[in-house]
């Protein structure tokens, strides 16, 4: 009996062919598992798949020095920081992935076709942000490296679209983390949230062009914000997408801040990317220490003071301050 594969699983082998590293091929073999027919005359290719796949499972299993096991497929940190994209199946996390960056995750019209996790970066002005596309929450198995991806990370995106109700997929999220003791960050502690690991955490209502009444998207968005901050987008239509980009970093809580030598000018294309609530002192630390011994005092120009004010070592820093440090 013949396979009669579709092209799209061409296209995912000629990329898995292609690719060096084992979690790329993994994740290729998986798509290629998932886009296959299945029927009789593909039992062959699908268990020399299967065979691939744990094989290549138990080499990102493998030990890595004496008494040292690596997880599978934790993405090392690029960027400012790191957000987790989690959904359900077929909320377009992919395709949101793919209009944000210049990542090119296979994206397809049946539900789960992401199994491994894929990064991409996100420039927002003048930083990047990494945006990791993760394996649909769903109620099918999901790999125990899992919660390790989503503890490592900054924060998270919680993609919720329709046709299905976005209140019941961000329950159906919100259980599920539960399971793993996560939770996103509300900005309120809400009841049952105790003791468990959480982390900063926006909604994204996605696909939002394909609900026809605007009513019923501010109804959706008006219930949703109570808890969380949520934003309207649409890939496919380039809709919320400006917006987003400035929402993803902003959930980092994070700040850029620029120096600046007396009487030059900043570099505005270079800007140090610090926590928020970080002093002029703790800056003059991160840049060098024997700076910061001889620190003395700092002049900002920002949004909070006047031009060139002179400031102490407490001075908390403020998005878009200007600093010059006097030794």
């Amino acid at each position: 009996m013949p396979a009669n594969l579709p092209p799209q699983y061409f296209e995912v082998e000629k990329r898995y062919r292609e690719a060096r590293s084992a979690s790329e091929k993994l994740r290729y073999l998986e798509e290629m598992l998932a886009i296959m027919p299945k029927h009789k005359g593909t039992d062959k290719l699908k268990a020399d798949l299967r065979r691939r796949i744990s094989q290549l499972k138990d080499q990102g299993r493998g030990r890595q020095g004496p008494g040292r096991r690596t997880p599978a497929f934790l993405v090392d940190k690029e960027g400012v920081g790191q957000v987790a994209l989690i959904g359900p199946p077929n909320t377009g996390k992919s395709s949101l992935l793919a209009a944000l960056t210049k990542a090119q995750p296979l994206i397809a019209d049946f539900p789960y076709s992401t199994r491994t996790p894929l990064a991409g970066m996100m420039r927002f002005e003048n930083v990047q942000v990494q945006l990791l596309d993760t394996p649909p929450l769903g109620d099918d198995y999901l790999d125990p490296w899992f919660p390790d991806l989503l503890r490592r990370a900054d924060a998270w995106a919680l993609i919720l679209a329709p046709p299905a109700d976005p209140l019941e997929q961000l329950q159906a999220i919100e259980k599920i983390l539960a399971s793993f003791q996560l939770a996103p960050r509300k900005k309120e502690a809400a009841p049952g949230a105790a003791g468990l690991n959480t982390k900063p955490s926006l909604i994204i209502f996605h696909q939002s062009d394909q609900l026809p009444d605007p009513e019923e998207l501010e109804f959706y968005l008006e219930v949703l914000r109570e808890n969380l901050h949520a934003l309207p987008a649409s890939a496919r239509e380039n809709r919320g997408l400006s917006p987003l980009r400035a929402a993803l970093f902003q959930l980092l809580d994070l700040v850029r801040v620029y120096t600046r030598a007396p009487g030059k000018a900043a570099n505005f294309t270079a800007p140090f990317v610090i926590p928020a609530g970080t002093t002029v002192f703790e800056l003059a630390q991160r840049i060098h220490q024997d700076i910061a011994r001889k620190f003395k005092f700092a002049r900002v120009w920002g949004r909070e003071t006047f031009e060139g004010q002179r400031v102490q070592r407490d001075y908390v820093l403020q998005e878009g301050d200007v600093v010059e440090l006097h030794l």
